[in-house]
């Protein structure tokens, strides 16, 4: 008859991960607010995935005599002035946004840890320069100063995005600073420092992954404002051109017929809001599940 030979300190370590996924789901469903957040955030990666399949037309297909049709079979959230079809245009524009929010927050994100994870640690001459220079970005509004960047690129979805990286990564980088400052202190570290275990291996195997917790917690919130910012900047012009499905494009091609045909610009500027408010509520649901402080 076959035995259990492990320890009990062993399968003690062996159920810590499923008691801690058990204990993570449990508090996430007296979160309500949060539930609602991540369906509705599913809901908008699955149209936006699926937008080839279910787009009812070609989102750049003209048809002028068809143009500014209201809401109505086969057209079910009206056509532009081009007579293109406002549902298909929606469905490829979440592909846009969401793809947006994760480029940006991969640039921002990657480089702000890396630059926070290193001047925290080191410290001294290499942490005062890294953080002057969060400071210069700090100094200027974050749209003007990415307004400025990406006029100085060239209007594109592009250089919108590399934009509003450019202006997001000193907020990651502040954050990992902050985090690391309090655990280079730890004892954990300090026993590695001790036994010999080189600084690299301590910053990524030790310090990075106890700054994740925060860290997606600050990249759900930056997706939410990335959507806004690069529809900000296709609205004036800076981002996304014509005729590229883009929300903000959208907007700023709908803003003449506000108040006659107002489809054009409620339909993009209602899927904004629902995409941002749900990485919000995503965002502060991660806030408290993931930090003991604020759990209730």
């Amino acid at each position: 008859m076959a035995t259990n030979t492990l320890s009990p300190s062993a399968n003690l370590a062996l159920k810590a991960p499923v008691v801690q996924r058990n204990q993570f789901l449990r508090r996430l469903a007296k979160e309500p607010t949060t539930i609602c957040g991540l369906i509705l955030l599913v809901i908008f990666i699955l149209l936006a995935l699926l937008a080839p399949l279910i787009s009812p037309f070609d989102p750049l297909f003209q048809n002028i005599s068809v143009s500014l049709t209201k809401p109505s079979i086969p057209y079910y959230l009206g056509t532009d002035k081009l007579g293109r079809d406002i549902l298909s245009r929606m469905l490829y524009g979440a592909q846009i946004s969401i793809r947006s929010g994760v480029i940006v927050v991969l640039l921002a994100g990657s480089f702000g840890t890396l630059v926070g994870l290193i001047a925290g640690y080191l410290g001294g001459w290499v942490d005062e320069i890294w953080m002057r220079i969060t400071d210069i970005f700090f100094a200027f509004p974050g749209l003007i100063l990415a307004m400025a960047i990406a006029g100085a690129l060239g209007p594109s979805l592009t250089h919108a995005l590399i934009a509003v990286a450019i202006v997001s990564w000193p907020v990651y980088a502040r954050l990992i600073r902050g985090q690391v400052l309090s655990l280079r202190e730890r004892d954990f570290v300090q026993a590695a420092r001790s036994i010999g275990v080189r600084d690299w291996r301590i910053i990524w195997q030790h310090l990075l992954p106890n700054t994740l917790a925060p860290l997606l917690v600050q990249a759900s919130f930056d997706m939410a404002g990335t959507i806004l910012s690069v529809a900000g900047l296709s609205f004036i012009g800076f981002g996304a051109q014509p005729p590229t499905p883009e929300w903000g494009v959208m907007i700023s091609e709908g803003r003449n017929y506000i108040t006659t045909q107002w489809w054009l610009t409620a339909v993009p500027a209602i899927g904004i809001l629902l995409l941002v408010a749900a990485l919000n509520l995503v965002g502060d649901g991660l806030r408290d599940l993931l930090d003991p402080k604020l759990r209730r």
